[in-house]
């Protein structure tokens, strides 16, 4: 695959917002991965409505950034690597397996997890919704992020758990550096794209953070998470769920009416 070229490094960069000079720096990481969980909104509604996706970074460009829609995380993190990689960062993708604590070994490569190598290792993962704000140490530790603690701790094996902030789905995933294996990535995406068990299919889930905290639509309901805790309302019609599209998550209301005849 190629890298990406300036032109679509500079647009990306237009469609987070921007964040100055870019160079392979935390600061510049850090910038960046703040600036894409705030302006680009995780969702499944792809996924939700039966429309096909891939893990193709390119793919995921022409949706998020010429699209100016959503994605979820083999896109959302897929682009995101790629950006890197164009600045000059060294990137390892980790077939990484959410709520694997309940779901065993069957979960691995439910998700694409990033591994930048600056100075030191750090996890970087725009893809999960609810998951950090900004990068990490891969180290040991709990992470306060704005409203929400994050933890990271060792397993058995060389393996790793990712904590995620309280009162949000999913609770955790599972990791080891060592597995990287795009099979694993890639049967999990068709699986989660295609078979009628997969939550995806049988749920729309839609998360952005905002000023005001975390932004959850799941379903017909709304929520806001921040250190208050979390409110919920239902939406009670199709107009409502499409302003909650364009005003919570800056997404184009277009597929609220098929969404909304799916969760009826």
């Amino acid at each position: 695959m190629t890298g990406a070229t300036p032109e679509q490094l500079a647009a990306y960069l237009a469609r987070i917002g921007g964040v100055g000079d870019v160079r392979p720096d935390l600061a510049t990481l850090t910038a960046l991965h703040r600036a894409h969980v705030d302006s680009v909104a995780w969702e499944c509604i792809d996924c939700f409505l039966g429309r096909p996706t891939t893990r193709d970074p390119r793919a995921a460009f022409d949706k998020i950034v010429t699209g100016g829609r959503g994605g979820w995380c083999y896109e959302m993190n897929g682009l995101f690597g790629w950006m890197l990689e164009a600045i000059g960062f060294s990137v390892t993708h980790l077939a990484a397996g959410v709520m694997r604590e309940q779901l065993g070994e069957n979960a691995i490569g439910n998700h694409l997890l990033l591994i930048v190598h600056l100075d030191r290792d750090y996890l970087a993962d725009v893809g999960l919704g609810s998951g950090l704000v900004e990068p990490i140490p891969f180290a040991e530790g709990d992470y306060v992020q704005r409203h929400a603690t994050f933890g990271l701790r060792p397993l058995a094996d060389g393996w790793w758990r990712f904590h995620n902030q309280s009162d949000v789905l999913p609770p955790s995933f599972d990791f080891s550096p060592d597995v990287r294996d795009e099979a694993l990535l890639e049967g999990a995406c068709q699986w989660l794209q295609s078979d009628p068990g997969s939550p995806f299919r049988q749920n729309v889930v839609i998360q952005r953070y905002g000023p005001n905290g975390l932004d959850s639509l799941v379903g017909p309901a709304l929520m806001r998470t921040n250190a208050g805790g979390t409110e919920r309302r239902e939406l009670a019609d199709q107009a409502g769920y499409a302003a909650a599209l364009r005003d919570r998550f800056g997404l184009d209301p277009a597929d609220a009416a098929a969404i909304w005849a799916r969760l009826g």
